[in-house]
């Protein structure tokens, strides 16, 4: 089996900023999986929050082997974006060989459309209210929050889009204090679902924590491993490729997690169609789907995926699966 790994670059159609920085555009890599007749390929997106670098997750692809499985493959790498990148694409080749879809290989019903959620990045409250009102159409926001100032960026997109559903994404950038103060706010508001609010190192001041709104971990869940540690501090987990290292470990993970009482959120990094495509898989039935990152994008894949008033729907075979 042959790998090659190439470098993409995605612009943004606009400034894509949350609270460790800002971006204008997403650089992939794509994986692709040749076995002399059928090719298979996955896309990952390297993560500095996790000390990844587009070298350092492309050596890791290179490193592997010549033949592997998709099980043989969870040894070779850790969980992570090399991992997701390649595990993707084995899935992708294992359904061109049998004529089949991948759900079909994995033994799931056909995937059907998934209301996601569209993401307004941090801003000043006057910027991100007028987000919220060009998309108040949208049935669920996602508002990318973690500062100590945020209360008037919260009170802002509710009057931008006053019927929308919002959840918003702390990403790490608050304290318990900070969330204790929002709390009530949160409810008031209508906010369905808090994501991350604290820093993963520092989540256990959650336990005991009053939870008036449901919060989701983040950066505190990557796969199976991570549950034990989830217990008395979350209610919802948010499922990543990029965390998991791939379709095979996020479907072992709504498994476990649902086995466990936990929501399920499916979610993404800044990426193409093509890494949103096996998600799509993983996000039936999800209490939140945040599978946007095409709508951010300038441009994207061929044959990308469709997104309209029902949702975002399942890949055609042309770009995955």
């Amino acid at each position: 089996m042959q790998i090659d790994v190439s470098r993409d670059v995605f612009r943004l159609a606009q400034v894509f900023t949350i609270s460790r920085g800002s971006r204008t555009e997403a650089k992939v890599l794509t994986a692709r999986l040749t076995d002399g007749a059928h090719q298979g390929w996955g896309e990952c997106v390297p993560y500095a929050r996790y000390d990844e670098t587009l070298e350092s997750v492309e050596a890791e692809i290179r490193g592997l082997p010549d033949a592997f499985t998709r099980q043989s493959l969870m040894d070779l790498l850790p969980a992570g974006a090399a991992r997701n990148a390649v595990d993707c694409a084995l899935w992708d080749l294992e359904a061109k060989r049998a004529g089949k879809r991948a759900w079909e290989l994995a033994g799931l019903p056909a995937p059907k459309p998934e209301i996601t959620a569209y993401t307004l990045s941090l801003d000043t409250p006057d910027a991100m209210r007028a987000q919220a009102a060009k998309n108040a159409h949208r049935p669920l926001l996602k508002i990318k929050l973690g500062t100590p100032d945020d209360m008037p960026r919260l009170e802002a997109v509710r009057a931008g889009a006053p019927d929308a559903r919002i959840i918003v994404d702390a990403n790490e950038g608050w304290t318990a204090e900070v969330y204790a103060d929002l709390a009530p706010h949160l409810v008031r508001l209508g906010v369905a679902l808090v994501e991350q609010p604290l820093p993963a190192s520092d989540d256990e001041a959650l336990i005991g924590l009053e939870r008036p709104v449901p919060v989701c971990a983040d950066e505190s869940c990557h796969d199976r491993a991570s549950l034990l540690g989830l217990k008395g501090k979350y209610d919802v987990i948010n499922i990543k490729l990029d965390k998991t290292g791939g379709l095979t470990e996020a479907l072992e993970l709504r498994r476990a997690a649902r086995a466990e009482g936990y929501g399920i959120m499916v979610g993404c990094m800044v990426g193409s169609s093509l890494a949103m495509a096996p998600a799509t898989l993983v996000a039936q039935g999800a209490l939140v789907t945040d599978l946007d990152g095409p709508l951010l994008l300038a441009e994207d894949r061929d044959t990308p995926l469709v997104f309209d008033e029902t949702g975002v729907h399942p890949p055609q075979a042309a770009l995955w699966g």
